[in-house]
């Protein structure tokens, strides 16, 4: 089969399917993954496709911003799974930051009954962890954004140098092995980014659907996350690819 007719084939499974899985694609047309690696970056020139780790999407696959409450509706035993496992990660007295996330969010369910210090920039944060004695809640402040319950901006990231964070628990829209972590959330990108290097450890919670994509507006490297928290059926080949990079990755069962 000529290579143009392959081309042909892969952009009319891609708008029946709405995805290309690399080794299917391989398996399917009897060649190599390589080629059809290379087939894939050919259409994506053209720009008729978009490539992400293990195969491609349409150009026009949308990243939405959905609001907090429309996220915690997502994937939600996949988040309570993950999050347990996030909570055995820490130590009394340490200073932790939780992000906006409604991963981060749901962790507030299951942290240790221990003396902590949290810091975050969400709203909902907050509220969750009030009444907690043995718990010290800061918030960064900051302009108010409605949609996601959490405060981003200059002010909000000024508030992050007081703090030596021992570990910051965070989640996205997307994680790309090449190109790194993404939003939808520009501001909330922005933020993100400014917390990285006030903590220790970079603690990365993202259910499997997240992986190998790619959202607007990227805020760290795939080696500047040092942990990855993520459900068992993740890609295997993300999986080694990042511990081949020294990115630590629990699989929650």
């Amino acid at each position: 089969m000529l290579a143009t007719e392959r081309h042909a084939q892969l952009l009319e499974r891609l708008a029946a399917d709405g995805a290309l899985r690399t080794t299917a694609m391989a398996a399917a047309f009897e060649v190599t993954d390589e080629t059809i690696r290379k087939d894939l970056e050919v259409l994506e020139q053209r720009g008729e496709l978009v490539r992400v780790h293990g195969g491609a999407v349409p150009p026009s696959t949308p990243r939405l911003d959905l609001s907090l409450t429309e996220r915690q509706k997502v994937n939600l035993e996949a988040k309570r799974s993950i999050a347990r496992q996030a909570a055995q990660r820490i130590r009394p007295k340490e200073i932790i930051f939780l992000d906006a996330s409604s991963t981060a969010l749901t962790l507030t369910e299951f942290l240790p009954e221990v003396p902590l210090t949290v810091l975050t920039n969400a709203h909902n944060v907050v509220t969750a962890l009030s009444g907690r004695d043995h718990l010290e809640v800061f918030s960064t402040g900051g302009l108010y954004e409605m949609r996601s319950k959490s405060y981003v901006g200059l002010s909000a990231e000024a508030s992050l140098k007081r703090y030596n964070i021992n570990r910051m628990f965070c989640s996205a829209t997307g994680f790309d092995l090449e190109r790194g972590v993404s939003e939808t959330n520009p501001r909330q990108a922005a933020f993100k980014e400014r917390v990285i290097p006030c903590s220790g450890e970079v603690c990365f919670l993202a259910d499997s659907s997240k992986l190998g994509t790619m959202a607007s507006f990227f805020f760290a490297s795939a080696r500047e996350i040092n942990t990855l928290i993520t459900n068992f059926d993740a890609d295997p080949t993300f999986v080694a690819a990042l511990q081949k990079i020294g990115t630590e990755v629990i699989l929650a069962p």
